[in-house]
């Protein structure tokens, strides 16, 4: 029998058990990044936060029993600028296929150093894919087959070469939810939100475009509806898309369950919160239209909001901080411990203050490998904490208390199944070395300068060798064999 979860809902507003459809498919999809630049710090909450839950699952229902949907969005205006910007000579599509490509590279090099999983590292060949990373651009065939079912259905409408979502053809569909009760809003809200565009072709202000016609620098395709002109998708019908390819007709014959509702729908969506609305509004609202269904998922996840140093993260303000800088300087594994201190679901402040305390810890843990060595597993009680809404302050006592105990090794089973200590002790030692231009054979040099010092009994050039050792961030320790030790301290 499974461990039981319970996850905050934000579909039901409570935190409720978690029951899977079908607990030999559990299934999962995260909105993933838009590769057009270097992911900021606020991007890798969401991927380490569902990494872990992918962790999670995996552990209590068999890695053969989940899968996880990441996408790709590899069209967007901003990467429609960038591709004309640095290509303007090939043909657009083939111009945001080199920068997303570029940039999708750069997204996966950062991200591996957070000690996420990465599809390489759980696909077996010749079995199903238990984790999936999807590019939008490579299901346009899906979007314009749930496109066509829409206006099948009265729930979109063609106007000026746009197909656009009738948010009142969806009031009047049976069996789907009234658009607005996901994110919470009132139609007074709804009307008055920044993010809705308003055009002189839609029907009403609160409709939204699925598919547009593209400019003579945008990529294209076969637009859907019989529309002549060539055009590209609305982002939001992306997701629409890629989650029933990957999810739901992926498994069409692989389900045990009899359930008709139940085969159209998924266990787990996930996300910031600031997609909440509009767009897993929208997504519900397009899903659940194209295909009659009252839910598109079952659960819903969302990570809070990230700041740094008190201040919200802008260009404006100096402290934008990407992934990409922010790992010249610190272990991956120190920028990913220092995200799970914060439960997923509370705002966080990102800090220098905070990374430091991350990485001492670490430090200590890694320090704990030298001679001893275990397999990656979790334990009860930090199985028990994550199996709470991933409650990772409480997952984090619970390794400091296996520590406290002396359970050395069960510590390192559960932090490797964490998604930590993926690097030997020596391996560790050196990076933070080389992060803080320390030269091993400079130092080496000191103490031995130092030794002799003390052996000459002349204190003050021995303090003075000392004193030049932390000036470049070194600590020695006189051993009682009388060898000397040392180590980089920030």
């Amino acid at each position: 029998m499974a461990s039981k979860l319970r996850f905050y809902n934000t579909l039901t507003r409570s935190k409720d058990d978690f029951v899977p459809i079908d607990e030999k498919n559990v299934r999962l999809y995260v909105c993933g990044p838009t590769v057009y630049d270097y992911a900021h710090i606020g991007n890798a909450r969401p991927i380490i936060v569902f990494d872990l839950l992918f962790r999670l699952l995996r552990h209590v229902y068999g890695e053969d029993a989940v899968t996880y949907v990441r996408n790709i969005t590899d069209v967007d205006d901003k990467i429609n600028a960038r591709a004309a910007r640095d290509y303007p000579d090939l043909p657009h599509n083939e111009a945001i296929r080199l920068v997303t490509e570029k940039t999708e590279a750069q997204f996966h090099a950062d991200i591996r150093a957070l000690g996420v999983l990465m599809p390489d590292d759980v696909n077996a060949p010749g079995q199903p894919p238990r984790f999936v990373e999807p590019r939008a651009t490579e299901h346009i065939d899906e979007m314009r087959m749930i496109i066509e079912r829409l206006i099948a259905r009265g729930a979109a409408y063609v106007a000026e070469d746009h197909v656009l979502f009738s948010v009142s053809g969806m009031q009047r569909l049976p069996n789907v939810p009234k658009y607005g009760a996901f994110s919470n809003r009132s139609l007074d809200e709804l009307l008055s939100g920044a993010r809705v565009d308003v055009a002189p072709y839609k029907r009403d202000p609160m409709d939204f475009v699925l598919w547009k016609p593209s400019g003579p620098k945008d990529p294209s395709w076969p637009s859907p509806a019989g529309i002549a002109t060539p055009g590209r998708p609305g982002w939001h019908i992306e997701c629409s898309a890629m989650s029933w390819r990957h999810l739901v007709k992926a498994f069409e014959t692989r389900l045990s369950c009899d359930d008709p509702a139940a085969r159209e729908t998924f266990d787990i969506h996930g996300g910031g919160i600031d997609l909440v609305f509009p767009h897993h509004e929208n997504e519900i609202a397009q899903s659940c239209c194209a295909f009659g269904m009252p839910r598109m998922a079952n659960v819903w996840m969302h990570n809070g909001f990230l700041q740094v140093e008190s201040e919200k993260m802008s260009k404006s303000l100096g402290n934008f901080l990407t992934i990409h800088d922010l790992l010249k300087d610190w272990p991956g594994e120190v920028l990913r411990f220092n995200m799970l201190r914060t439960h997923y679901r509370q705002p966080i402040d990102w800090t220098v203050r905070g990374l430091e305390e991350s990485e001492k810890v670490l430090d200590r843990w890694y320090g704990l490998t030298a001679g001893t060595d275990a397999a990656p597993a979790f334990s009860a009680p930090v199985t028990e904490a994550l199996a709470d809404d991933l409650n990772t302050p409480r997952m984090i006592a619970e390794l400091h208390a296996l520590d406290g105990a002396g359970a050395h090794a069960e510590l390192i089973g559960n932090l490797r199944a964490l998604g930590f200590l993926a690097e030997g002790l020596e391996a560790w030692k050196a990076r933070r070395r080389a992060a803080l231009a320390v030269d091993p054979a400079t130092v080496e040099a000191l103490i031995a300068a130092r030794r002799e010092a003390r052996a000459a009994k002349n204190w003050a050039e021995s303090d003075r060798i000392r004193d030049e050792l932390a000036a470049l961030s070194v600590v020695v320790k006189d051993n009682k064999d009388g060898t000397t030790t040392w180590e980089v301290a920030r």
